[in-house]
């Protein structure tokens, strides 16, 4: 016997988040029109992806967005965790160097540096970083 219930089915993961933007598109421009996406349909679809832990996907799409807008830096940083997170460590290194010669005060970039280059194993250049990203949180080491 058949049941339905649609409403009883119950999806495994769920529909992958970029699907779901992709959907969006689907009716834009009518039937057999091509939908050109912009730069923030990508960097809505890249931070889907990168919830949903697809790194390497959110990495593709950020890198076209970074080139699109390289003077933002939320994008940018994305793009270094998306690296981080995919082991591609080289890569996270050169944009979060970036955002920090472009902002200096930006600790978040301060942090993820010093944390890309424990991952890469070279901890002596790692500890001035976390140092700065301690002292930007207000963290400072006790003198004993």
């Amino acid at each position: 016997m058949t049941d339905n219930n649609f409403n009883g089915y119950l999806a495994g993961d769920g529909v992958a988040p970029d699907r779901w933007a992709s959907a969006l598109h689907l009716f834009d421009n009518g039937a057999g029109v091509p939908h050109e996406e912009t730069t923030t349909e990508r960097w809505e679809r890249a931070q889907l992806l990168f919830e949903a832990r697809d790194y390497i996907g959110a990495a593709r799409l950020l890198a076209a967005v970074v080139e699109e807008a390289p003077e933002q830096t939320g994008p940018r940083l994305l793009l270094a965790r998306a690296y981080y997170h995919s082991a591609q460590l080289r890569r996270a290194e050169e944009q979060l160097r970036l955002i920090v010669e472009r902002d200096p005060v930006e600790h978040y970039a301060h942090l993820m540096l010093g944390r890309t280059l424990q991952r890469a194993g070279r901890p002596d250049e790692a500890t001035p970083w976390l140092r700065m990203a301690a002292a930007f949180a207000g963290e400072f080491p006790d003198d004993e």
